[in-house]
């Protein structure tokens, strides 16, 4: 990777552009962007290399990071923010870090609470996206905005969310450095939402998509959850987590979760812990291989096909009273 001054290395879902959209409308900065879908949480290996610039990070994992950013703060400064599972941070001058895990927070909140509120409804759409919608609306309800123009909103985050799921970028209706570069003059979404032709791209695919995933029955299912199966599809990645959110807000006291098939004898697992007990699904992620992310909602990139039982079991035994 060519070696630049500053480097803005960002989750490619909603979350994670606009809480970049957000930090570079109060402060714009040339920068190279690293960044790719959803699930590409590892992006600071892509950046190993890198000698004495900046860098600002948002909406990956720290933890999942740990040993590259480590390495990077021997010369690097680093502006991070996110809201995941971070673990003990590292001992440097050279960090910064504004990290808050709990439940009813994103990456794009925190930015907000950073810079006083400047572009919240940005941020709201983030919420949204991210299946915040009491935090989203919170949010909202500052900015005393229409019914009309909320719901504007969310439909803006789900569609920024949905593009970012998939197992490679390509798979992608469009790549989130096309996404970003798309927002980026703008500094209020409303309007963006008015004049952004991609969002007409983004919002049939959505509705194709989200057609195909409501057909698909539980491969198992009680009292306190349900567990749904998709093929190894290139619109079964892209639905993901609008499916798993969407059956989330179905029960709000059942936990779900997605198993998309790789196509190599594993499976992509998303996980959302009940809305109304946003706590477990992180634990019950990390006791595989591959899986992390936060309390209310988590995920495995690579479930063996021999563990599917397994892993289904501890679901029912983590959400069962």
């Amino acid at each position: 990777m060519t070696q630049s001054a500053f480097y803005d290395i960002f989750n490619g879902d909603a979350d994670g552009i606009c809480a970049l959209h957000q930090l570079r409308l109060a402060e714009p900065r040339d920068a190279t962007l690293v960044t790719g879908v959803k699930r590409d949480i590892r992006l600071l290996d892509q950046v190993a290399q890198v000698r004495g610039a900046e860098l600002t990070v948002l909406d990956i994992s720290l933890d999942s990071n740990r040993a590259v950013l480590t390495q990077l703060l021997e010369s690097c400064r680093v502006l991070y923010v996110d809201h995941h599972y971070a673990g003990d941070l590292p001992h440097s001058p050279n960090l910064i870090a504004h990290l808050d895990p709990s439940p009813e927070v994103c990456t794009s909140l925190i930015v907000d609470t950073l810079l006083g509120g400047r572009f919240r409804a940005w941020a709201v759409a983030a919420a949204f996206g991210d299946n915040l919608h009491d935090s989203a609306r919170k949010g909202a309800v500052t900015l005393q905005l229409a019914e009309a123009q909320v719901e504007r909103l969310r439909e803006l985050g789900e569609l920024m969310n949905y593009n970012g799921y998939g197992r490679k970028v390509e798979d992608l209706h469009v790549s989130p450095q096309e996404l970003y570069a798309a927002v980026k003059p703008y500094a209020d979404p409303l309007v963006f939402c008015g004049e952004a032709e991609i969002l007409a791209q983004l919002r049939q695919g959505f509705a194709d998509d989200l057609r195909r995933a409501r057909g698909v029955t539980p491969l198992r299912e009680t009292a306190h959850g349900r567990i749904f199966a998709f093929p190894e599809e290139k619109w079964a990645s892209r639905i993901a987590g609008v499916f798993s959110n969407e059956k989330a807000r179905e029960r709000v006291d059942a936990a779900h979760a997605l198993l998309v098939d790789n196509g190599d004898a594993t499976f992509m697992v998303s996980v959302r812990a009940p809305l109304a007990r946003r706590e477990g699904a992180d634990s019950l992620c990390r006791a595989f291989p591959t899986g992390g992310g936060r309390a209310a909602a988590a995920g495995i990139n690579a479930l063996p096909a021999g563990q599917v039982e397994d892993f289904c079991q501890k679901f029912i035994e983590v959400f069962s009273p």
